[in-house]
Parts: C-alpha cells; structure tokens; sequence
C-alpha cells in the first residue's frame, strides 16, 4: 500500500477519534518499513499510540526503519524497561546496538539491566566497545556456525537447532575447535555429500573476511566486490566473532552517501529538511563565515588595484569569470578524485600520477577556453587592449591551478585520514577565487 497524505491524514483522524480498531485495520496490510514512513510523519504521541497496537515483534521492526531523529525522540520519552522488552528483546544484536547508540550512558545501562537475555545483552555490550565506523560496530552476532569436526548428521542437527532463533540465514560458517573461522559450508553438500563424510572435507576454504576494526567503507568494497550477501567478521586472532549482512552495508552506503554530499554542499553537520531552525543554521553557518571571510579577502586584494582598474576599467567585467571558472574547475577535479577514492579505483599512493594526468587533461581544457575568450575580446577590444591578453592567460594559469589543487587537496587529505569529500565544497571554490582574483591582478600589472 502506498503511504500518501491523504492515507496519513486518514490515520490521523482515527488516532484524534481514539479508534484503535480501525488504525489497527488499517496497519494490518502493511510492512513494518510502510509503518515506520508513517510513524515518521505523525508527531510524537500519534507514533505512540500506532506502536501500542502493534505486537512486540513488529514493533521492533518499525523501530529499527523508522528515520534516526524521529526513533531518538521516540526513545527518549520511553522507560528504559518498555525500551528492553517491547524492543531490544526482540531484535538482532546489530540492530539492537545501533538503538543504544541513540541512548545516553546511563539510560544505556538502565535497558541492559531490563534485558532477560544474558548472553543478548553481553553481546550488545561487547559490540557496542567497538567503533561504530567499523565492522566490529556494524556487525552482528546472530548466524549458523558448525564444527570443522562434525558429520554430516550432526551438522544437520545443529543447523536446524540454530535456524530456529534465526529469521534469515544468508552462509553458514564452519570453525574449529578455538572457534576460528576454518571455511564456508555450502548447502548443496549437505544433499549431495554422503553421511560419513565430516564438514572439514567438504567446506568451502580460505572464506573472504574482514577484521573487526576493518573501516566500514573498506567492508562495502569487499561485499560489492566479490558479491556477497554476508561477510563473516573475525578478531586479532582469527575467531568468527560476528557477520555484516547486505541490508546493513545498504544502509551505510545511503548514509556515507548524505554525508558526502552534504560535506560536498556546505554543510557541516548531517542536517534534515524537519530540522529545527537552531540545527539547520549551526550546520550551514559556518561555510557561510568562511565564505563572507574569503569574499572580504578578494575585496582586499582587488582595492590595491584601483589604479590598474581606473586605466582598464573593462577588467572588471571579467571578474566573475575568473572567480566562477576557477571554481568550477576545482570542484570538477576534486570529486572525480573523491569519487576514484571511494570506489578504490584510485589510490592515494598514486599522488603524483594523478596530478601529472589531470596538469595534462587541465592544460587541453585550459588552451580551449583561453582560445575562445581570446579571440572575443580580440574583436571587442582590438589586438592593442592589455585585457586581450591578460585575461586570456589568467584563465588558463586559473585553469591549471584549480585543477591540480582540486587533485592534490581530497588526496592529501585521504593520507591524513581525513574524509576527503569535504574538499568538493565551498572550501575548494573559495580558494580558488581568491588566488584566481591574485593571479588575475598579478598578470595584468605584468603586462601593463
């Protein structure tokens, strides 16, 4: 069914009418991803009053697709013991882990004293030691695990012991005796294998891991890679300690993805269209300093030239293409960079290759646009004026500069372990203006 607003105000009036009945009717078609959209549009006691009519299980899973700020504020109006058995019991592990880290401390430890599943709430407290950006933080614990040592009957056994507390299972994962991931046992032996035979001699060896503090971007390559549906997760010594499902990497990437574009636009905080006014303006005010500083420093550097605007006035009408054109630019190199980085098609070890290939691909832009703007001002102006020229070989010097600073900025950045996608922004641009406006001015007096 299809979330509209005319569905949402429905739902609305029947929660203002108290009509529990016919809101229960008309989330009984729905999936818990449809509920947890609606939840996200309702205010706060609306969204309660849709959770106490559903049973613990969906409920569990409309929390976890319900949007991060709204689920927060949910949670926070919530006792920590409905938090524990109405949801955290009835989550996975990785999902319960990404629900405590909207909590603070104390409330953190209030839930797991209310959690009736020991050795749930020992795995949510070991999980939650680890980074949230990488494997370890984003792993989860729940999957089917069998001894390299069993037969076939015994294995069959435990599985089915094990898919029991399962909702889905994506491999199953074979370890040895210190439970150190020894391979990956393939469903079709199991048929085709005869009873006698044990699980170490027909498993799949040498599986494709990642390690606990392997960063989450690294994780994402390695599933699309090799077109996984899971990654099993081992520590320091090689024990299975945990697996990233698919569905999680998917909503890491959408998430990298906001934050990347956002850094991109400006922004320095993760911000929402339903944020409040104090949140929207700290995230984009700070850019906006920097850029009315940049914007002061090119007027300061254009007032030492009144003299060379008083004898060619017509300067100034090339201004902004100087400025926008290094911008452009700029921006340009910098995410193909961003962009080589993140699909690990380009490696930051390869600094100079990429600078001395974009300085090639800069120079046959530059020429171009040079070129054409020279020829303009050549009639407009005549071969005579200083601003045929000047303007012509400002372009092509901004040209070059922006290229290979939007290179060098996102991959020197990427080595200092800093996301590089923050140099696709205005911090790009404003640097390109202001030495475009310096280089400008500079040839010009040259050539006067």
């Amino acid at each position: 069914m299809e979330i509209d607003e005319e569905y949402i105000d429905k739902v609305k009036e029947l929660i203002k009418q108290k009509n529990a009945d016919d809101v229960k009717a008309q989330l009984a078609d729905l999936h818990p991803a449809d509920i947890a959209e609606l939840c996200n549009d309702l205010d706060l006691e609306e969204a309660r009053f849709v959770y106490r009519l559903l049973d613990n299980e969906t409920a569990a899973d409309v929390l976890v697709e319900m949007d991060e700020d709204s689920r927060k504020e949910l949670l926070d109006m919530l006792p920590s013991e409905t938090i524990a058995k109405r949801f955290v019991d009835y989550m996975d592990t990785d999902d319960a882990v990404d629900l405590m880290r909207d909590l603070d401390e104390d409330k953190q430890e209030e839930v797991l004293s209310h959690i009736e599943d020991i050795e749930q709430a020992g795995d949510i407290v070991d999980l939650l030691k680890y980074d949230e950006d990488t494997a370890g933080g984003l792993m989860g614990t729940e999957m089917v695990t069998v001894n390299e040592n069993w037969s076939m009957p015994e294995c069959l056994k435990e599985m089915r012991l094990q898919a029991e507390e399962l909702d889905e299972i994506y491999y199953v994962y074979v370890i040895d005796d210190e439970e150190r991931l020894r391979g990956v046992f393939p469903l079709k032996k199991m048929i085709t294998s005869p009873s006698v035979s044990k699980v170490k001699h027909v498993m799949k060896k040498d599986p494709i891991s990642v390690h606990v503090d392997t960063p989450i971007d690294e994780v994402v390559q390695t599933i699309e890679k090799y077109d996984l549906v899971a990654v099993p997760v081992i520590d320091s010594i090689g024990r299975l300690v945990g697996q990233i499902t698919v569905d999680d990497v998917m909503d890491e990437v959408r998430e990298q993805s906001e934050r990347d574009y956002q850094l991109a636009s400006g922004l320095s905080q993760d911000v929402e269209t339903n944020d409040n006014l104090v949140r929207q303006t700290s995230a984009r005010l700070p850019w906006l300093l920097i850029g009315m500083l940049g914007g002061i420093g090119n007027s300061m550097i254009l007032g030492n030239f009144d003299t060379t605007f008083a004898a060619h006035p017509e300067m100034a009408l090339y201004i902004p293409l100087i400025g926008g054109t290094g911008g452009n630019v700029g921006t340009q190199s910098s995410a193909i960079v961003v962009q080589g980085l993140a699909n690990s098609s380009l490696d930051a070890k390869n600094t100079f290759k990429q600078v001395a290939k974009e300085a090639v691909v800069a120079s046959i832009n530059a020429t171009i646009i040079s070129l054409l703007v020279y020829i303009y001002n050549f009639v407009r102006f005549g071969a005579a004026a200083t601003v045929t020229y000047s303007v012509s070989i400002s372009l092509f010097a901004v040209v070059m500069f922006a290229s290979i600073f939007g290179t060098l900025v996102p991959m020197t950045l990427e080595k200092l372990k800093v996301d590089p996608a923050i140099a696709t922004g205005p911090f790009i641009s404003i640097t390109n203006d202001i030495i475009g406006m310096m280089l400008y001015m500079g040839i010009t007096v040259l050539l006067s």
